[in-house]
Parts: structure tokens; sequence; C-alpha cells
């Protein structure tokens, strides 16, 4: 019996939070103190995002209409209103949403078919919504690049939790709403002090990821045949063309891989 185990590391992952209208719009039921100069960071964020490939997760704070208002201000981003929606750039043609269960049941492998994971969250912190926490705790990543709304909230909670996790974490924080900019200042000094790098949305766009670590990095292909013998691969560049014979090509991500009986089949990792 040939068990086999596709592991995929992404050398970035973006985190988009709170890109709504209730946030992100001057009309908006809880507008950020900084929101003129948010959206063109925010567009020009999510441009290096496109261009360079890399999967992007996203939150979306989501209240009942029987909510008290929180901080005693106006109800915002209540479920089926208009400044609950996400801004239309920062959704992507090819995302998925996941909703709240209450349980930790959720693919880790959705990367392989969207490029942005849509969570809904009821609190502050991303990681209190059940599939949030598992998917981003066990992503494979190399550094999570985060954004949004509100830095002294959203974003501090979100990496506090990571750096807990022993995760790599950046923050734009250009490209983060604020309603208080003494708040803010002390969210980025805390998280600094945790381990975050803070950088710029011009740093940001002067980093080009390498081809080989956009958003296909590499695929291990891991083969265990009949419990013993283990054998690991490190597939190059490409797409599986079908025509590859079963042999390591520049175009293919196949390997021969011996069975018990002593014959060979073609095992392949990925599209």
């Amino acid at each position: 019996m040939i068990r086999r185990n596709i592991d995929r590391f992404l050398a970035c992952v973006t985190v988009d939070l709170n890109t709504q209208k209730d946030f992100c719009d001057a009309t908006g039921s809880a507008p950020v103190a900084n929101v003129a100069t948010l959206i063109p960071a925010l567009r020009r964020v999510i441009a290096w995002i496109k261009r360079n490939d890399v999967p992007m997760v996203s939150s979306v704070d989501s209240h009942r209409p029987s909510e008290i208002a929180m901080r005693g201000g106006p109800h915002f981003c209540v479920d089926g209103t208009i400044g609950q929606r996400k801004v239309e750039f920062t959704v992507f043609p090819r995302c998925t949403r996941l909703e709240v269960d209450n349980t930790f049941s959720v693919p880790l492998d959705l990367f392989d078919s969207y490029q942005q994971i849509i969570f809904r969250k009821r609190t502050d912190d991303l990681l209190s919504n059940p599939k949030a926490d598992r998917f981003l705790t066990q992503l494979p990543a190399g550094e999570f690049l985060l954004f949004g709304n509100a830095l002294e909230s959203a974003v501090k909670a979100l990496a506090l939790g990571l750096l807990a996790r022993e995760k790599r974490v950046s923050v734009v924080h250009d490209a983060c709403g604020y309603w208080s900019l003494s708040s803010a200042d002390l969210a980025l000094r805390q998280m600094c002090a945790k381990g975050a790098r803070v950088i710029t949305v011009d740093e940001l766009l002067a980093r080009k990821l390498p081809r080989d670590h956009r958003y296909s990095v590499r695929r291990l292909g891991v083969a265990v045949i009949n419990g013993e013998r283990r054998i690991t691969v490190r597939w190059p560049a490409g797409r599986w063309n079908g025509r590859s014979n079963g042999r390591l090509s520049a175009s293919g991500r196949t390997a021969r891989i011996p069975r018990s009986n002593g014959q060979t089949r073609p095992f392949r990792a990925g599209p």
C-alpha cells in the first residue's frame, strides 16, 4: 500500500483584515481616522499581491443586529448591510468564504484552488474563529504580511497571536487604518517588542518575489511504501504535461517510485 502526502510551502502569505466599507469609506458607520491615505495605500498593496500572485487570507468583521454597539459608538459591519461588504478591489476572482460553525474542520489545501480565503469574525481577534485559528496555525508559510483595519485592535491581536505561535510576522503599517494615532503607535511598539517587523508600502513594493517563490513555491512529494520506505522529492517549477513518461523534466513533475514487487509507477505531485 502506498500513502502520499503533499506539503506545500508558501514563502509569503498576506493577511487582509477588515477592509470593509464601514471602515474604509468616509460615509461608513465607523471610518478610520486616516481613511484618506489608507485607500491609496491599500490599492498599492493589493496591486503588489496580484502582480506577485501571493495568496491572501481575509477577515470580515461581522455583528448581529441585536448586538449592543461596542465602545458606545454606532453599530458597524452588521450582517447583511452594505457597510459590512468588503471594498470591491480587495475581493479577488478566485476566492472562497468559510463560514463559522464552531468546529476546526477546514481543508488545509485551499490555496491549491483559490488565491483568497475569507473568514468571518465576531471579535477583534481573527484567531477566535476556530477555522481561522487552525488554518493559520498549520499553514506552512515563511512570512505573514498583515495590513487592514484597525492597527490598535484586529491587526495587533492577530500579530501577537501569530508571534505566540512562532510565526514570522511583518506589518505594513501605512496600509493599516486606525481610530487613535496614540493607540496605534503603542500597538506598533508592542508588536515590535514581541518580534514583529514593521515595514512601509514602499518597502513592500520594492520586493519582487523570485518566480520560484511566488504563489506556487514548491511541493514536497512523500511516498511511504508498505509503511517502511519514505521518498521525498523536491519538484522543479513547471506544470504536468502528461508526456514526461514518469521522468523529471523542466515541464513535468513526475518521478519513478518503486513498487514492492519491483515495478514502477509514475508519481504525480499536483497540477
